[in-house]
């Protein structure tokens, strides 16, 4: 197999659960919501919105959402909404991609924070009820999830992650 250098970035990407306290430049974080705005979505509807939350009030009352310290610590929270009624629906089925799209979205956000050698963590286990209320979010608005995002504040050579071989999970033509 070829390494490339996405693969390199993908490698490098970790869920991060220790922030210094630096303030995080706004480039920074503009580049990383920029990442998130390119990001694919079904019949490129863009059904996202990025709520970025810098204040420490902010952030601590999201720990409402998500009672982890280390995730209001960071200095930069950023919810990735969703608006369902703005995504692609497939017609044999009804299934609606705003959550697959948010979710390219974020995915894309974490991938662009660890090339500016900043650390990320997936949220998804949050209160949604507590989250929504916190964010002032309208109807027909989700939260997808949540990362903090600072510099990293742990061993920049943390051991390697397991993953399934190749081979377990990819198959030619058909399942099985």
């Amino acid at each position: 197999m070829r390494k490339t250098a996405f693969l390199e970035l993908a490698e490098k990407r970790r869920s991060v659960r220790a922030y210094k306290p630096d303030e995080v430049p706004d480039e920074l974080v503009q580049t990383v919501l920029e990442a998130g705005r390119l990001a694919p979505s079904a019949c490129n509807k863009q059904p996202w919105r990025f709520i970025v939350v810098r204040s420490e009030t902010g952030r601590r009352a999201l720990g409402a959402a998500y009672a982890r310290e280390w995730f209001w610590k960071a200095p930069v929270v950023i919810a990735v909404c969703i608006l369902p009624k703005e995504a692609w629906t497939r017609s044999y089925d009804g299934q609606n991609y705003a959550m697959v799209d948010g979710a390219l979205a974020l995915d894309h956000m974490t991938l662009a924070a660890a090339e500016l050698g900043l650390g990320t963590c997936w949220i998804g286990a949050f209160d949604p009820a507590a989250a929504r209320e916190i964010l002032n979010l309208p109807d027909g608005v989700e939260i997808v999830g949540m990362t903090p995002l600072g510099f990293p504040d742990v061993d920049p050579n943390p051991r390697v992650r397991s993953r399934r071989p190749l081979g377990e999970i990819a198959m030619k033509e058909r399942w099985g």
